[in-house]
Parts: C-alpha cells; sequence; structure tokens
C-alpha cells in the first residue's frame, strides 16, 4: 500500500482526489491540502510515497514546489494545462493527469506508481537538453558539473561529458542537496565521488578541484554530517 498526499488550491479537485483514492486497495490517502506551504511542513516531518499535485497554484507553481522537496516522494501531477508536461518528465514524474479525468485514467496513474515503488532498480536521473535534444542522465553517472560561462559541463564518471545551456544555479536547484554539493562558483561535485579532502581540495576519480573560499564552512560541514549518517 502507498501512503500519499494531495496539493491542490481548488476544493473541488481535492475531492475527486479523495473519492478515487477511497476507491483504490492500494492507497492510503493520509491528508489533503489546499495551501502548499502548509504541505511542505508536514512532508518535512512525515514522508509518504507518493504525492498528488496540481501545477497551477497561486501561492507556488507546483513544478517549483516538487522541485524544493527533498527526499522527494513519487510524483503525479494533475493539471488542467498541458504545458508542463516536459516540466513533469524532468522531475521524473510518475504521471501527469490531465483535469478533468476519470477514475481509470487515476488507476493508471496508481498502477504506474505501484511498479516504481517496487522496482528495486530505480535510478534518480537528471534531464537536461544537448543540442535540442532531452537527454537523460542517471545522478549515480555524474562525477562533478562545471560552469562554462552560459552553458554547464556535465562530467560523467566514464570520461564523457554533456554540455548543456544552463548556469550552474539552475542545475544545482534540480539536484537532490544530499548528494550533491557546490565547491566553488564554478564546480558542483557528486558527494559520493568525493576520495579525500584537503589543503581546501577534494580529490575525485579523474579531478582534483579547490574549494572557493566563501564555500569552504559549507564543504566542511556538509561532509562531516554525511560522515555521521
Amino acid at each position: 500500500m502507498l501512503s500519499c498526499i494531495a496539493v491542490d488550491d481548488e476544493p473541488l479537485a481535492l475531492r475527486v482526489i479523495v473519492g478515487f483514492a477511497e476507491r483504490h486497495p492500494a492507497l492510503r490517502l493520509v491528508r489533503t491540502f489546499s495551501n502548499p506551504s502548509e504541505a511542505k511542513t508536514f512532508l518535512e516531518q512525515e514522508p509518504v510515497d507518493l504525492l498528488f499535485l496540481d501545477v497551477d497554484m497561486l501561492e507556488i507553481n507546483g513544478v517549483d514546489f516538487a522541485r524544493a522537496l527533498s527526499p522527494r516522494p513519487l510524483l503525479v501531477f494533475t493539471t488542467a494545462h498541458k504545458a508542463y508536461a516536459v516540466d513533469g518528465f524532468d522531475l521524473d514524474s510518475v504521471d501527469y493527469l490531465l483535469k478533468p479525468f476519470d477514475y481509470s485514467r487515476f488507476e493508471r496513474a496508481v498502477d504506474k506508481a505501484l511498479t516504481r515503488h517496487a522496482s528495486q532498480e530505480y535510478r534518480p536521473f537528471l534531464t537536461v537538453y544537448e543540442e535540442y535534444q532531452l537527454v537523460k542522465i542517471h545522478l549515480d553517472e555524474i562525477e562533478c558539473i562545471e560552469s562554462m560561462q552560459d552553458y554547464v559541463r556535465i562530467h560523467l564518471l566514464n570520461g564523457k561529458s554533456i554540455m548543456t545551456l544552463s548556469t550552474l544555479k539552475a542545475i544545482h536547484d534540480r539536484l537532490p542537496k544530499n548528494m550533491f554539493i557546490r565547491i566553488h562558483r564554478s564546480y558542483i561535485v557528486a558527494a559520493s565521488q568525493i576520495t579525500s579532502f584537503s589543503h581546501r581540495k577534494v580529490q575525485l576519480p579523474r579531478f582534483q578541484l579547490s574549494v572557493g573560499e566563501s564555500y569552504y564552512k559549507d564543504v566542511l560541514r556538509f561532509l562531516k554530517d554525511s560522515s555521521t549518517q
């Protein structure tokens, strides 16, 4: 059984999800929220398996809300607008329900979530555009990410790299904060790939990178916290 919550600032939309969730034997709807801030506070204290999330809300865009969650539950977006489908894919959402949807469509989304939840081989990933193509990169393949003025270069453990039009901050905002850390204005590194840290330098499998002065304390704190987990 999947524990879940629903976030939508439209009461009618919430009632639809409540009714559908009650009909599905594999769902346990814990709470519903019309206020995204309250939902975020709840998730920080009581993580759930699945989140039904509206995209168009007055307080915050649902995509931005999802990006800020860590850890992030399985996502099913619910919206009246098709334009957000790419954002849903980028966030690795399970499904994208276009309002109004019926129970059979809702059921298919839940079945996808159950399959994802049961899979032991699931690997989180990032999607970026490279030469007008959407590229999927598993997070455990990344060694570090380098700023290149208007672009970033994502260095992979296999020696290859992917160049995409973006800022380093924009990429960092999309990465799990417990897996990646910014060490310099020009670099983000995968925490799992740091083999040593001394003399204000981090050693990775293929790179030795300097830690910026303004990032030093955060890097030191991150590594100390990680070592106690």
